[in-house]
């Protein structure tokens, strides 16, 4: 049995798992990871441990590609941390497809971006629902919002706008946010848009056929990974389509029933390093 000491005392066993858990690693793999509850606790840093586990499958040649409902400007300061400052991103749930770049502008490339009509969606909230928070995802910058949301709730800039302003132009992605939205979910995809509820009383509205899952087959098939080598880890909701995509699913412990039942396998929750676990077998 080999073992691998990183910093703070964290031991990763190298070959030791069940056959069930081992992957073929000689080839390069497409390594799809989401972000919040999966590499992260919402509001904190990625653990030390995790940064080294990535670092180590990306020393193998395998493509790690942050996969998040995050706004790219949420994803940018985690690839930061992780040292991936080349590859792919997909950020928004799939609306908006990243590469980054050190001589880029601001570090990136914006590859492929999917805009929807905010108006009607808005309309329609506050229709059923007067005191619905709206956002609206500016690419790169923030928000405009009706009313602000708490600094850790999204990431960037907040902008306060008319409710005629919230749909002013098109958008990758609008939050909707609010006692009983989610009575909102069928109705908006009646409408023609993706709507995934992201909490008890959040809804992130993208495109209409998107999910992490449409962008990351994109990005798989301009690197020629075959579809046997793709590799997936989430936590939420909006991960389904992801991990029902993956060669090889994994779900964190602590995710719903629903996202359990899609994967190949569970690992341990947020707080035992789950995500460690899943890695470790590609290393």
């Amino acid at each position: 049995m080999t073992a691998l000491t990183v910093p703070w005392g964290y031991v990763m066993i190298l070959d030791d798992q069940p056959v069930s858990m081992r992957v073929r690693n000689d080839a390069p793999h497409l390594v799809a990871l989401d972000i919040d509850g999966t590499l992260l606790v919402t509001g904190q840093r990625v653990p030390e441990p995790t940064v080294l586990a990535v670092q180590l499958v990306r020393s193998r040649k395998h493509h790690v590609v942050l996969a998040s409902g995050r706004s790219l400007t949420g994803i940018l300061p985690v690839a930061k941390e992780l040292g991936i400052t080349d590859g792919w991103v997909v950020a928004s749930n799939g609306a908006v497809t990243a590469r980054l770049c050190d001589t880029c502008a601001n570090g990136y490339m914006l590859e492929d971006v999917l805009t929807f009509d905010v108006g009607p969606v808005a309309q329609m909230a506050l229709s059923r629902f007067p005191d619905v928070q709206i956002g609206v995802e500016e690419i790169g910058v923030g928000y405009r919002v009706n009313r602000t949301f708490a600094p850790h709730e999204v990431n960037g800039a907040q902008r306060v706008v008319p409710v005629g302003g919230l749909g002013v132009l098109p958008a990758s992605r609008a939050i909707l946010r609010g006692p009983d939205v989610l009575d909102l979910l069928e109705p908006l995809r009646r409408h023609g848009v993706t709507a995934t509820q992201a909490g008890p009383d959040w809804i992130d509205v993208t495109p209409r056929h998107l999910s992490k899952a449409t962008s990351l087959e994109t990005i798989r098939a301009t690197l020629g990974v075959p579809q046997l080598n793709t590799f997936a880890v989430g936590d939420g909701l909006n991960d389904i389509e992801m991990l029902s995509w993956a060669a090889r699913a994994v779900a964190m412990g602590h995710a719903p029933e629903a996202v359990k039942a899609i994967a190949h396998e569970t690992v341990g929750d947020i707080s035992q390093h789950g995500v460690i676990q899943a890695l470790k077998t590609l290393i």
